[in-house]
């Protein structure tokens, strides 16, 4: 998983000492002696070291309660890999009679008390409401009280009165405290380095929802509603970025990569906000020759070996490069490096190209010259004429030309994108149209109906779907795509304006 590759990464750059643990040894299927090389070859790919790579190995099942250091064990408990931990893992060091020394690597926040620093006491002690120097990441320094104390137990916050080297503490009180600022004594001014947080690579807008069904399903819909929640975010949430822009109903919130955003998009769904979001683009940045980078990541596939010729060829038109390619047990293992542009929107194609048998894994890599223009989706999408309810009749006439997103019975509005279209232009049709009653009859006319199933998104198909002429709606209880513009004679004038 790449989150797994980022956090063990950033361990090994820190020269931390690894336990790993082989989780779900009792299943059937159970491979442990096979995770095992795979997990020394991700630490050699990661770059550990000669001590880093004798790592030990604890066997487990957390679900039946028991742990091992022999693969072939059944039975147990969890007390050989509390052991483990104790014998690898170093206890805390630092000084705790030495000046304080303390760097925050996380931020919480609380309604009541406001930003919360948690980080490591590196060296001696932090009493309540004394006074410290506060180290910030563009050098200047400011005098603070520590008002709240709290240490960790299990995952609750207890409020203490001191806390020694070593305790992983919360600190309240200090307005404007961000991740890898160091407090320190006011008499020994001597901070730690800093913590380099990884910059946004994509942005998309958060547009207040202007459809015709607004306001009937969320609980928060307003502008001012939506950019109290994404500066709420920002609080903690430090490699966000919220910029207001020229109106007051559209915010460009930029993070790192599509699942970034969408975990944020998800939670303010579940809340009960309603909001518009536009197709991810992607954060360029100036080289120190003044050209063009943008953010390419690395792509690890898995795919039977029947499909890799497509998904070759498909990651080669995206501008990727090919850096290893290995087969085993009929699947064939990629590693690309693709541009980000060149994925937005692949997902949908890769899982039709392997028919579901294959699995894609990303992350951030790095920033690389511009790789120049990339094909984007080349359907165009079928629009809702009217507003309405979706009939059976209606949708059986479209759906030869078109795969639809919509069922009889669901409500759609003027502008809403109900499927997609064979060929690459967009196309109006009303699948609220209702078969006329007449008293003719004739001999096949009242068959049964036969629908194809819908293709239903979740959200991150959606921000991936669409195009730069069209919106993701989010609401508590749906995901609806419209265009921009709902109006048809709107769309055609704009249209007009654009190729003038």
């Amino acid at each position: 998983m790449p989150q797994t590759r980022f956090v063990l990464k950033k361990a090994l750059n820190l020269r931390k000492k690894v336990l790993v643990v082989i989780n779900k040894i009792d299943r059937p299927n159970a491979r442990p002696y096979e995770v095992v090389d795979e997990v020394l070859d991700l630490f050699i790919d990661l770059g550990a070291d000669e001590d880093q790579l004798e790592f030990p190995v604890v066997y487990a099942s957390a679900k039946d309660g028991y742990s091992s250091l022999d693969p072939d064990v059944r039975e147990g408990d969890m007390q050989p890999l509390f052991d483990a931990i104790l014998e690898n893992i170093p206890a805390p060091e630092g000084d705790p009679d030495g000046p304080l020394q303390c760097l925050f690597s996380s931020l919480d926040y609380d309604d009541y008390i406001g930003r919360i620093g948690v980080g490591r006491v590196e060296r001696g002690r932090i009493k309540r409401n004394e006074q410290a120097v506060l180290c910030k990441t563009d050098g200047s320094k400011q005098t603070v009280k520590v008002s709240r104390l709290y240490q960790f137990e299990g995952l609750k916050r207890v409020e203490c009165e001191e806390a020694q080297a070593g305790d992983i503490i919360c600190v309240s009180g200090i307005e404007g405290i961000n991740i890898g600022e160091t407090l320190c004594d006011p008499d020994n001014i001597d901070p730690l380095p800093f913590i380099k947080i990884d910059e946004p690579t994509i942005s998309m807008n958060f547009i207040v929802n202007d459809s015709p069904f607004a306001g009937k399903e969320g609980k928060f819909v307003t502008s001012r509603n939506i950019r109290d929640r994404l500066f709420k975010e920002v609080e903690t949430n430090v490699s966000m970025r919220v910029e207001e822009t020229e109106t007051t109903d559209t915010f460009k919130v930029s993070g790192r990569g599509e699942l970034h955003l969408s975990i944020l998009i998800e939670n303010m769904r579940r809340e009960g906000y309603e909001l518009a979001v536009s197709k991810p683009e992607v954060i360029m940045r100036r080289g120190p020759q003044g050209e063009t980078l943008e953010p390419m990541e690395q792509v690890i596939i898995s795919v039977p070996e029947e499909f890799s010729g497509s998904v070759i060829s498909a990651l080669n038109l995206r501008k990727g490069m090919m850096r290893e390619m290995d087969s085993q047990n009929g699947y064939v293992r990629l590693d690309y490096l693709v541009p980000t542009r060149g994925l937005l929107g692949y997902r949908y194609q890769f899982i039709n190209e392997t028919r579901g048998e294959g699995t894609m894994v990303r992350r951030f890599e790095c920033f690389e010259p511009f790789k120049g223009d990339i094909p984007q989706r080349t359907n165009g999408v079928a629009i809702a004429q009217e507003e309405g309810v979706c009939s059976g009749y209606a949708l059986n006439n479209i759906q030869e030309r078109v795969q639809m997103f919509v069922e009889p019975g669901t409500r759609v509005y003027e502008g809403m994108i109900v499927g997609m279209n064979s060929r690459s232009d967009d196309m109006v049709v009303n699948p609220c149209k209702e078969k006329k009653a007449t008293n003719m009859r004739a001999a096949g006319s009242d068959d049964a109906i036969k629908l194809t199933p819908a293709r239903h998104f979740t959200l991150e198909e959606a921000l991936e779907f669409i195009n730069d002429d069209e919106l993701v709606e989010v609401v508590p209880d749906d995901i609806r795509l419209r265009k921009k513009i709902l109006g048809e004679l709107e769309r055609k004038r704009s249209g007009r304006v654009y190729e003038k």
